[in-house]
């Protein structure tokens, strides 16, 4: 099976300034890697769930997802914000982590539950946090990200 994540689904520096274009731009870098039959239907289904309540959980994190049949594999991307961005998170505070989820409808149907809780859990964790701030290669984020995905969807 395909990793859930890999270097080419990071972005250190994501370039959008609001929340539609972030969730463009980390949809794209899953596109071009296959994994998606259709973008503009996988961007409308992550943008619908956004609208039911916000991804921002806090601590700077924004975790938008969507699970539709637009999705051909499970798969997580990473971007990161300098400045970051407004979310309507939780606490009121701007995003600088966003880790968009894309799951195939027909996957196991817990499996975005997984990867979120998996996600969530280690989230908790300020020095992880702090980790994902500051890394300055995709190499060393793959080998930090691995570790929380690998079980995810045992």
């Amino acid at each position: 099976m395909n990793s859930i994540i890999n270097k080419k689904l990071i972005k250190l520096n994501v370039n959008g300034n609001s929340k539609k274009e972030i969730i463009v731009e980390l949809a794209k870098l899953i596109d071009e890697q296959g994994r998606l039959n259709s973008i503009d239907e996988y961007i409308e289904e992550v943008l619908k769930r956004e609208e039911l309540s916000t991804t921002g959980i806090g601590f700077g994190v924004a975790i938008p997802h969507g699970k539709t049949n637009a999705v051909k594999v499970p798969t997580v991307a990473f971007g990161r914000i300098k400045d970051g961005v407004e979310w309507q998170s939780l606490d009121g505070e701007p995003v600088h982590i966003v880790f968009l989820l894309a799951v195939p409808e027909k996957a196991a149907s817990n499996a975005h539950l997984k990867i979120l809780a998996a996600l969530s859990r280690k989230l908790m964790d300020e020095n992880f946090r702090e980790e994902l701030l500051t890394v300055n290669s995709e190499e060393k984020l793959i080998e930090t990200l691995e570790t929380i995905f690998a079980n995810a969807l045992d």
